[in-house]
């Protein structure tokens, strides 16, 4: 059926486009750790070179999939997700790109102010859980979407403690307050990524469930 055959093309695009923007997060995030001026602007590049163009290729291929085929029911709702999630992954890539900026202006030039351990923690959580979103969306797997949005949670917590450490330097150092800032920056940006992709997941129960659950905890398995 050739409204499945472009659907599936839409969902390839959104797979490619979910594998840029999670590049551009850990190399963000490498260029902090190793001090690495060329991956801050590799990050920078890649938003300008692909994911722009990209992003406007999707939105006009599930445009003209609607106009030409008039899909209904799931399908529609399919290809109006698409266009969500591919706004949403546009929006990750500018915030990767605020970490890479943030990390060339005021993290290479100086010491660091503290070890790095929660931030690639952070890092790391933000990235699977945006993969396991895209995956339940493929996949349809409303659990998986659910597992989502219970570890945004970890995540919020995760930058609550690193925003109280590094004020608690900047209080006991004000030669440090420039760099601690840029560190609560990128902290906020990798919060914001799991936002996104908590959003996703949420997204995706609807679609397979058909439960809005926006604004409402979901219950671990112990019903807290």
């Amino acid at each position: 059926m050739i409204l499945e055959e472009k659907i599936n093309e839409l969902k390839e695009k959104i797979l490619l486009m979910a594998d840029i923007t999670k590049g551009m997060v850990t190399k963000s995030v490498r260029a902090l750790i190793e001090k690495n001026d060329a991956l801050s602007k590799e990050v920078i590049e890649i938003e300008e070179a692909k994911v722009n163009d990209l992003e406007i290729e999707i939105e006009e291929s599930a445009i003209n999939l609607i106009a030409l085929h008039q899909p209904e029911a799931s399908h529609l709702r399919t290809v109006i997700m698409i266009v969500k999630i591919n706004n949403d992954l546009e929006r990750i890539g500018d915030h990767a790109v605020n970490i890479a900026e943030s990390v060339m202006t005021w993290l290479i030039p100086k010491p660091v102010v503290k070890p790095l351990i929660d931030l690639p923690r952070m890092a790391e959580g933000a990235t699977k859980m945006l993969s396991d979103s895209i995956d339940a969306f493929i996949r349809g797997d409303a659990e998986l979407a659910r597992n989502v949005c219970r570890r945004d949670s970890d995540i919020d917590s995760l930058q609550d403690q690193i925003t109280r450490e590094l004020i608690t330097y900047m209080v006991s150092d004000s030669k440090t307050i420039d760099r601690a800032l840029a560190l609560i920056l990128v902290a906020r940006n990798l919060e914001r990524i799991a936002d996104l992709a908590t959003n996703l997941a949420e997204d995706v129960i609807y679609i397979v469930k058909g439960e809005v659950i926006k604004h409402h905890r979901i219950k671990d398995e112990k019903g807290n």
